[in-house]
């Protein structure tokens, strides 16, 4: 009787400590998780305002299907559009700057989002100074181990035109 009590106790006790070190286990992999998701974020968010297509290219899902929204325009659903779109605007004679800041993120196992701040500027447009302060969602899944933009939203709150 006395060996099966300290036999149940040393069996509760490994239990407990399989337990903290799964839980251990899926913290680190979640914090990596979370890294991994914000390298390609932060990737891309670099990529557009260096105008980098390549380097945008490699953020975008590997299946093709990339949705853009944006106001004022019928959505868009594929790699190919989205690389045209940014094609255009890049190769535009305009001087611009893209400034980003990210307001918030929440990342799952296999899809994450991200909210960020967006202001576009233009140093003249139609002889004034023009801004755009947007705030864009994006949703990233996780394909073969790795993260990929499967949507950029992007919605204007305030242009410098609407003063």
């Amino acid at each position: 009787m006395k060996y099966t009590l300290i036999l149940i106790i040393a069996l509760s006790c490994f239990n407990c400590n399989t337990k903290t070190e799964q839980i251990e286990a899926n913290i680190i992999s979640q914090e990596g998780n979370e890294k991994e998701f914000n390298i390609v974020l932060n990737k891309h968010l670099e990529a557009v305002s260096k105008k980098n297509l390549e380097a945008m290219k490699s953020t975008l899902t590997p299946n093709g299907n990339m949705q853009l929204i944006l106001p004022s325009t019928e959505p868009t659903n594929t790699n190919t559009a989205f690389i045209n779109y940014h094609k255009e605007w890049f190769a535009a004679p305009i001087q611009w700057s893209f400034k980003t800041k990210i307001l918030n993120t929440n990342i799952g196992e296999t899809l994450g989002m991200a909210i960020v701040e967006v202001v576009y500027s233009e140093p003249l447009r139609n002889g004034k100074p023009y801004f755009n302060r947007m705030i864009v969602s994006y949703d990233l899944e996780k394909t073969d181990g790795k993260w990929y933009f499967i949507k950029d939203h992007a919605s204007s709150i305030k242009k410098s035109t609407d003063l």
